[in-house]
């Protein structure tokens, strides 16, 4: 599809004697990659099940690959990986989060970057991964389940609402805000389509108050990183130079990274295809001024009532150690809470931490969730099938499985391809009777 002239007369002055070449690059195919995820998977399993991974400069995480189609790939079911553009991993480098912090992914979906931030968190710290729209927010919630992530709370609220009442709360924030996307103009028609003079500076205002509404939740000394897919000034080094000029108590500092060029008199960086990916924009912030707001701890009540005494008892049936986090119930559904949470209500919160399993009648029924975020290891029972063997090929289309066992009939066991846990079923008389979602399943 031809791209809009004015798109090409900006890039142009731009770009001045590289332009040919960033034209050049739009009759190449686009970049593909995959980030591993060490929350479940190494590299050395990655690449036995996909080939050969060439590492990209954005992430020590995301490589390229040549490979299509991977969704369907049991490795991806199990979450051992994320489909991402390449350059899309260089935000939460800039971001730098670490084991134990706080962060905040204010416009998350579908998910790549919060599962990222997940992966450099390991288990310690909390993440908030929030999406305004609602059904966007499910695919964040879906793709946050598969990536095993116990430690995040998943919400569908406004920018404003959410970062008013957590204000204050976050180490580090990630704006990975809507775009005008002329960094998905090779992948995606639809962006082409959409893209004009006014849509750029109608997503320059709109960012600008999601910054406004971000730095609320900011606490004294932390971090806001603000990044977007496109090249546009107005939307990149414009929203950053606004925001500065209204926000006093922020100072740009330097991404700290070696990949990309830096941004048009500016101590950010940038990516056009020639460097290696589709196209991306990010700024590091630091809040220098005081932030003396801070939210009210969430308060649970004690786990008196037979849902809970269900919920505990499951966890002592499916672990070798049973979890001791809090557990809180929601209708007939009960949750394994990661620690340091603030009061949830009123924020549109989907989920938070790891669902434990559902009531029905006088049983608990295990979630999905909670073998996803658990390893093989962990597991009382398990059983692991190679990822091209036909047993695995057979649970992913929701078939059951003969399988020997030592374990009581009732036991719910672990399923794991090459050892990283993608589901479970109900073991009875050497047969397993299969758990693993409808909607996941592949049908053929």
């Amino acid at each position: 599809m031809p791209l809009p002239q004015a798109f090409l007369d900006r890039m142009q002055t731009m770009l001045g004697e590289e332009y040919p070449q960033f034209v050049a690059a739009y009759q190449q195919p686009h970049f593909r990659g995959v980030r591993l995820n060490p929350l479940k998977c190494d590299r050395e399993t990655l690449e036995t099940a996909i080939g050969p991974l060439q590492p990209s400069p954005f992430s020590p995480l995301c490589f390229y690959t040549e490979t299509e189609k991977v969704g369907s790939l049991p490795l991806h079911h199990a979450g051992a990986f994320y489909s991402q553009e390449p350059s899309a991993s260089s935000a939460v480098t800039v971001l730098a989060p670490h084991p134990g912090e706080k962060v905040l992914d204010l416009c998350a979906a579908p998910g790549g970057k919060s599962t990222q931030i997940a992966a450099c968190l390991m288990g310690q710290g909390l993440l908030w991964s929030n999406e305004i729209v609602k059904n966007r927010a499910q695919i964040l919630l879906s793709n946050m389940e598969r990536m095993g992530v116990k430690n995040a709370v998943v919400s569908s609220c406004h920018p404003e609402t959410l970062c008013s009442r957590l204000a204050g709360f976050f180490d580090k924030v990630l704006v990975d805000a809507p775009c005008s996307g002329e960094g998905m103009f090779r992948r995606d028609q639809q962006a082409v389509e959409e893209w004009s003079p006014e849509h750029v500076k109608a997503c320059a205002d709109r960012q600008l108050a999601i910054l406004h509404s971000a730095k609320q939740a900011v606490k004294e000394g932390g971090v806001l990183v603000y990044s977007t897919c496109t090249f546009s000034p107005e939307e990149n080094e414009g929203v950053i130079r606004r925001f500065l000029e209204e926000e006093p108590g922020f100072v740009l500092e330097s991404p700290n990274v070696s990949f990309g060029r830096k941004a048009e008199a500016m101590d950010a960086v940038r990516i056009y295809p020639m460097d290696g990916g589709e196209g991306h924009f990010a700024a590091r912030l630091r809040r220098v001024s005081e932030n003396p707001h801070s939210p009210s701890t969430l308060k649970l009540p004690a786990e008196k009532g037979e849902n809970f005494k269900l919920a505990r008892e499951l966890l002592q049936k499916i672990f070798r150690t049973p979890p001791q986090n809090s557990l809180m119930q929601a209708g007939s559904r009960v949750y394994l809470l990661p620690e340091g949470l603030p009061e949830l209500s009123g924020l549109g919160v989907l989920r938070a931490g790891v669902e434990v399993g559902e009531v029905k009648g006088k049983r608990m029924e295990p979630a999905h969730g909670l073998f996803m975020a658990a390893k093989p290891e962990a597991l009382r029972f398990c059983v692991s099938f190679p990822f091209n063997g036909k047993e695995m090929a057979a649970f992913l289309r929701g078939e059951e499985l003969g399988v020997e066992l030592d374990a009581p009939n009732g036991s719910y066991v672990g399923v794991a391809v090459d050892g990283v846990t993608v589901g479970y079923g109900k073991y009875s008389g050497g047969r397993l009777k299969n758990h693993y979602p409808k909607g996941l399943r592949n049908k053929k």
